[in-house]
Parts: structure tokens; C-alpha cells; sequence
């Protein structure tokens, strides 16, 4: 795995506990603070070596998306240890061309015709697009003083340096060349558990100074 060239080598994930809430308790249209209180709701033990995923309905908005299809922080007490968290956001309804790309015409640029979703349903697989991207980014910068590339509050992290980049000869409107079901026609690069298909990002290679992707 790419994650393995990074300094602290290989990355053990296994998924803990899981929430739903389906009761809305912050409501429907939540602020960069409200996913703080969410991601500790499931991680009541504090524990340090976890990291807190939230993932939102396509019913409910969130402070910046469209500017941004998820984020990646840490959240703990002054001076106490701090937990790694992340958020993604469904796209489904909500700026699909730039959250769910590319299985949604963009909403720049060319205007290539959109790829076949492997799991058919546009907002999940481009949420997985993104879970993907924000979980290199979480495990390799944390807590912003770990890898990335430019300025701290914009950077450019393990995947965010490939936006885009899913398969060989990609370029700006094109993800590049990936694997196509004969039956169902959706594009992907990853086989999953059960058959699953998906389609992930490109991850930078610190060895090799480039962007690698798994076809």
C-alpha cells in the first residue's frame, strides 16, 4: 500500500462502533462546531487511536459544502489528548458535479459524460471517493503537522494532491483509464468485500514523486 511509504509506515484500520441518528440531534443544517459534538457521541471512552467518521444525509446541510465535500480535523480538551475526526457529506442532491465526480457531469470544465456509479447510487460512491481521500489525509496529517504540501490551512495532502486522478492518463475532465463491468457498464479500480465494486482516488507516492492509482 502507498500509506506504507509514509514516515510511521503501515496502517492497521478495523471499524468500531457504529451510531446512527436518526433523530437529528443537532437538526438539519449543522455548523463546523456541530460535527465536533457528533464525532464524540460514538467515542465516549476517549480513545486516542481511533478516528471518529461522520457521515451526513443527503437531507442535511452542512456549513461549506459545495466549497468542500468533507473535512478532516482532531477535537479533545485544552492540553488534554486529541482524536482525529472526519466528516463527508452525501452529494446526491447537494453540488454533485463537483462532490460526485465523475459519476456527475461537472460542474466546470468539460462536460464529459458522467460514469456509471458501481454501486448505483451517485451521492454513496462519491461519498466513498471522498471517505477515501479524507482518510489518507487523516491518517498522514492528523493533527496539521504531519504530511502535506503548501500552506497549512489549504494543503495538499496524500490524496488532495491527485484530485481527479483514478486511472492511467488521467488529465483535468478525464479520471483516467479504469475498469468497466461488461454487464452494468460502472467504472471502478477497487474490488471490495461481497463482491463490491468502487472507484478510488489516486495517492501520491513519496518515493516516486508522483501520483499512483491501483490501474
Amino acid at each position: 500500500m502507498t500509506t506504507e511509504k509514509y514516515k510511521g509506515g503501515a496502517a492497521t484500520l478495523a471499524v468500531g462502533n457504529q451510531v446512527l441518528h436518526d433523530s437529528y440531534p443537532f437538526g438539519k443544517n449543522l455548523k463546523n462546531s456541530h460535527l465536533i459534538g457528533l464525532a464524540s457521541k460514538p467515542n465516549k471512552n476517549n480513545k486516542i487511536n481511533s478516528i471518529d467518521v461522520i457521515l451526513t444525509a443527503q437531507d442535511v446541510a452542512v456549513e461549506g459544502l459545495c466549497m468542500r465535500c468533507g473535512s478532516h480535523g482532531s477535537a479533545g480538551k485544552k492540553g488534554g489528548p486529541k482524536r482525529a475526526y472526519i466528516w463527508v457529506g452525501n452529494s446526491a442532491t447537494q453540488c454533485p458535479g463537483q462532490c460526485a465526480w465523475p459519476f456527475y457531469r461537472p460542474m466546470y470544465g468539460p462536460q464529459t459524460p458522467p460514469l456509471v456509479a458501481p454501486n448505483g447510487d451517485v451521492g454513496v460512491d462519491g461519498m466513498i471517493i471522498n471517505l477515501g481521500t479524507l482518510l489518507a489525509g487523516a491518517i498522514t496529517n492528523p493533527f496539521s503537522d504531519g504530511y502535506f504540501q503548501g500552506p497549512s490551512n489549504a494543503p495538499l495532502e496524500a490524496v488532495s494532491a491527485c484530485t481527479g486522478i483514478f486511472g492511467a492518463g488521467a488529465y483535468p475532465g478525464y479520471p483516467g483509464s479504469v475498469l468497466v463491468d461488461k454487464v452494468s457498464g460502472a467504472s471502478y479500480n477497487a474490488n471490495g468485500v461481497n463482491g463490491r465494486r468502487f472507484l478510488l482516488p489516486g495517492m501520491w507516492d513519496p518515493q516516486r514523486s508522483a501520483c499512483s492509482t491501483l490501474v
